[in-house]
C-alpha cells in the first residue's frame, strides 16, 4: 500500500480533487447573479473541461515534435492518445456548455465567437484523426500527423482564445464582457474552481496514460 502510496501520489491527488470538485461544486455558496442563479455551478465543470483539453492538446503537440525529432514511436503514441483523450474532454466541455447555455441564453447554441471558434478547433482536431488513419504508410502516417498536429494546436489559440476578444461574445472576459473576477467578490467560486482545472487536468492525463498502455500492450500482441 504504501509502495502505491508513493508510486501513484498524484493519482490520489486527481482523486481527492476531483471529489472537492463534486462535493464544493454542488454544495458550496455560490453568488446570486441575475440569470445566472444555480446555474454557475457548472462553471466548476464545463470551463476546467476546457482547460483539461488545452493542457492535454499542449502536451500532444509537445509529444509530436518530440517524435518527429527522434522518431521514437513512443512519442507518437503519446501523442495520438493525449490528442484523442483531449478531443472527448472538449466534447464533455461543449456538451456541459450547451446545459449552462440552454438555461442562461434561452438555447444550447448561439452565434458566438467563442462557441463557433471552439467547434472548429475540434473539427481540425477531428481531421488530424482523419488524416493519420488515411495514409496507408505507417512512416509517412504519423509523420504527416504529427506535422499536422503541431499546426492543429496553433490554430486552436487564436480561435479560443484571441478571436473571441476581439469581437462581440457572450462569455466572460471576451468582447468587452467583464470576467469572473470582476463580478466574484466573495471569491466562493475561486474555493472550487482553480482545484477543479487541476482534478479535470490531472483526469485527462491520467485516462490518456491508461490508452497508451493498452496500445502498447496491443501493439506487443500484433508483433507477437
Amino acid at each position: 500500500m504504501g509502495y502505491l502510496l508513493k508510486t501513484n501520489w498524484w493519482k490520489w491527488i486527481c482523486v481527492l480533487l476531483l471529489f472537492y470538485t463534486m462535493i464544493g461544486g454542488l454544495l458550496f455558496p455560490v453568488p446570486r447573479l441575475p440569470i445566472l442563479n444555480e446555474t454557475i455551478r457548472v462553471l466548476h465543470f464545463h470551463v476546467p473541461m476546457w482547460f483539461g483539453m488545452i493542457f492535454l492538446f499542449m502536451g500532444s503537440m509537445i509529444y509530436a515534435i518530440r517524435y518527429l525529432k527522434t522518431e521514437d514511436k513512443l512519442f507518437e503514441i503519446y501523442s495520438y492518445r493525449l490528442a484523442s483523450t483531449g478531443i472527448a474532454m472538449g466534447v464533455l466541455g461543449v456538451i456541459s456548455g450547451m446545459i449552462w447555455a440552454h438555461f442562461t441564453w434561452g438555447q444550447p447554441w448561439v452565434n458566438d465567437p467563442k462557441l463557433n471558434g471552439s467547434a472548429i478547433s475540434l473539427l481540425i482536431y477531428l481531421a488530424y484523426f482523419v488524416l493519420r488513419n488515411s495514409l496507408n504508410d505507417e512512416e509517412q502516417q504519423t509523420r504527416i500527423a504529427a506535422v499536422y498536429n503541431v499546426f492543429a494546436f496553433f490554430l486552436m489559440v487564436p480561435l479560443v482564445f484571441i478571436i473571441p476578444r476581439l469581437s462581440d461574445s457572450l462569455h466572460p472576459g471576451n468582447g468587452g464582457n467583464p470576467g469572473f473576477n470582476s463580478y466574484d467578490l466573495d471569491s466562493n467560486l475561486r474555493k472550487v474552481f482553480y482545484f477543479a482545472v487541476m482534478g479535470w487536468a490531472l483526469l485527462g492525463y491520467w485516462i490518456a496514460t491508461i490508452s497508451t498502455r493498452l496500445s502498447l500492450v496491443k501493439k506487443r500482441w500484433e508483433d507477437a
